[in-house]
């Protein structure tokens, strides 16, 4: 790294401030390790898609996000649920950064929008720890430090492996601190995208035939104060198509059989998929308690109505699971937890609001026409593959710069 007046200046003053430790959050996994600074708290959900691929890409590599500010409980549980280890992003203090990479020793850093850290990117690096920056942003770089220290900023990118840029705009302002215009690429923005629920391809063949082109609509996540709306919305459907299947599905097996109560005590012929029974053409609602069964819902069910979304209290459900599969989206108000991606499949016309059992009922019958509910079909998917780009290009990235850790050969372009 070059010599600099003002990184020299900034090791200095970082030395002296007061140093708050380091204490990882657990030991370091086996295997190689791909780190993510996450310096854009709302782009969470995007990074927690792209350690999705980067997991699903590679075997036996362990994912580890850091965030400026210590992650809440919920991002914790998330993260746990994704077996990603989540951290706080170290103090710039020598100590604490040079304690950090000893105990995580990192292969990989995927280093996201900007906001960059001159002791932990330079320590990194010199630890062998390769560097990329991705979805680098005009405001990033609009620090105190990036406006009257260029040259710091300049030197720390200089040695960067890659750098993907979310703007012209942010490539003008990188340009105008002195990088060199062939090592920025333009990609689109880093966006959450959804993860395809899996399901065998057997599976969807003999559910397929059991419906015998039956209409059909989910209802998934859906919590016990919800239940009397979507029994009631279904209702309301059944009297202009006779043979439509709802799909019921709670928000937890231990509420199925309160669920299975209701339904039974409001006239519906019910069959139970947890206990084996299968549906024929008297069904009127399926009911599973299993997760796992969502891959082959989401793909047999043209519409689908997102729970835990009409009750307060709950934050909804991630559409982009039901989107990724070709189903139209229904949902109530309360989807505070995944707001920007139900505004995102909203405003291309993929996601439709409702608030009770009479808006319920009515957009499902609109829905189960097939050309109403192919073009929302079409236009979530166009969402989804939004950013796919960058991270087909990121996903290549680090198998290409593990591998090169690794002394193996990489075919990758």
């Amino acid at each position: 790294m070059g010599r600099s007046f003002g990184l020299a200046a900034y090791r200095a003053l970082s030395r002296r401030s007061a140093n708050p430790g380091f204490a990882p959050s657990g030991p370091r996994p086996k295997g190689q390790l791909v780190w993510i600074q996450v310096s854009e708290p709302s782009k969470i959900a995007a990074i927690f898609d792209l350690a999705d691929r980067i997991a699903a890409a590679r075997d036996r590599v362990s994912l580890m996000i850091t965030l400026v500010e210590k992650p809440d409980p919920d991002l914790v549980g998330q993260a746990k649920a994704k077996a990603i280890l989540l951290e706080q992003t170290p103090s710039e203090h020598p100590e604490a950064v040079a304690a950090f990479l000893a105990h995580w020793r990192p292969d990989l850093c995927i280093w996201t929008w900007g906001g960059i850290r001159p002791n932990l990117v330079q320590q990194a690096r010199a630890a062998g720890c390769p560097t990329a920056l991705i979805d680098a942003d005009t405001k990033g770089f609009d620090g105190r430090r990036d406006r009257w220290l260029p040259e710091v900023s300049r030197i720390l990118l200089s040695e960067f492996i890659a750098i993907l840029l979310r703007s012209a705009s942010a490539r003008q302002r990188l340009m105008a601190l002195g990088l060199p215009e062939d090592k920025l690429t333009l990609t689109p923005p880093l966006q959450a995208g959804g993860k395809a629920l899996n399901c065998e391809d057997s599976d969807l063949a003999e559910m397929s035939s059991m419906l015998g082109g039956r209409p059909v609509w989910l209802a998934t996540g859906v919590q016990e104060e919800e239940v009397m709306t979507i029994l009631s919305a279904h209702r309301q459907a059944l009297r202009l198509s006779h043979r439509l299947l709802l799909i019921l599905h709670p928000a937890s097996t231990a509420l199925a059989e309160r669920v299975r109560q209701k339904a039974v005590e409001e006239g519906f012929r019910l069959c139970v998929w947890y206990e084996g029974a299968v549906p024929d053409d008297n069904t009127q609602i399926l009911l599973s308690d299993d997760a796992r069964d969502l891959g082959l819902f989401y793909r047999v069910a043209p519409v689908s109505f997102l729970g835990s979304s009409l009750a307060s209290g709950h934050g909804g459900q991630n559409p982009f699971e039901a989107a990724a599969l070709g189903s139209a989206v229904l949902y109530g108000p309360n989807v505070r937890r995944f707001l920007p991606f139900y505004t995102r499949l909203a405003n291309a016309g993929a996601a439709r609001i409702v608030n009770d059992a009479q808006t319920l009922g009515t957009a499902v019958i609109r829905l189960i026409s097939p050309d109403q509910a192919a073009a929302m079909a079409h236009a979530g998917w166009d969402v989804i593959s939004e950013g796919a780009d960058v991270i087909d290009r990121v996903v290549a990235l680090v198998e290409k710069s593990l591998d090169e850790k690794e002394g193996r050969p990489n075919a990758r372009p």
